[in-house]
């Protein structure tokens, strides 16, 4: 990642943090968060806006996409040679340590490409299909993708290739998006899936107790 893209993440993810403890001294102690091993909970639902997003197939992810269903979410490109591959297939293995919760509390993966010049839908489908069948992706127009990557303090940024083609910089974070449409935790460099897995259903219990 270039310098400047560095210090955006690490400023999204102070700001994340900050917002959490300001909710921590304002929220009533016996709603405790659980200790875990990879993400932050936040004690409170961050919103999202509707989101102007395409599906793989070609269809808009409409305002109630996030609702009724947990969700998560990472944001990446299909020409990524290193994260968004090792990435995607750390979450086809919690996926398949998930399968025995019930139906209602299994995540979807979202996957929202930051290269929407070359990740068409159809793209998306077949470079997802190759990590899970069941994983969904999500692209649309530059400023769509851009709302969406603001909405989720994303960092991202094209960066120019001595043959003249480019590649992108992005932040690697992974977000729960809970069914009431918010997010509910977020994690950063995440490689242990099981640790993830673990996390996940203290988030899951814990966002269910305090709807």
């Amino acid at each position: 990642m270039t310098a400047r893209l560095i210090r955006i993440g690490v400023l999204a993810i102070v700001a994340f943090a900050l917002g959490l403890g300001l909710a921590r001294a304002l929220w009533p102690s016996k709603r405790a968060i659980p200790s875990t091993e990879l993400a932050t909970i936040l004690p409170t639902p961050r919103s999202l806006p509707p989101l102007a997003l395409l599906g793989q197939d070609a269809r808009p992810l409409g305002p109630a996409f996030f609702k009724d269903h947990w969700t998560l979410v990472f944001f990446g490109f299909t020409r990524c040679a290193d994260i968004c591959p090792t990435t995607l297939a750390m979450l086809a293995e919690v996926s398949r340590n998930l399968s025995a919760l019930p139906a209602s509390e299994r995540p979807r993966v979202l996957f929202v490409s930051v290269d929407p010049e070359r990740d068409d839908p159809q793209r998306l489908a077949e470079y997802l299909r190759f990590f899970d069948p069941a994983f969904l992706g999500a692209t649309g127009s530059v400023q769509a993708v851009a709302a969406a990557a603001a909405a989720f303090a994303v960092p991202y940024a094209k960066v120019a290739l001595p043959d003249g083609s480019y590649t992108m910089d992005h932040g690697s974070g992974l977000y729960v998006v809970g069914p009431g449409g918010g997010i509910v935790a977020f994690a950063s460099g995440v490689r242990d899936p099981g640790a993830l897995a673990r996390d996940y259903r203290k988030i899951v219990t814990y966002a269910t107790q305090h709807r």
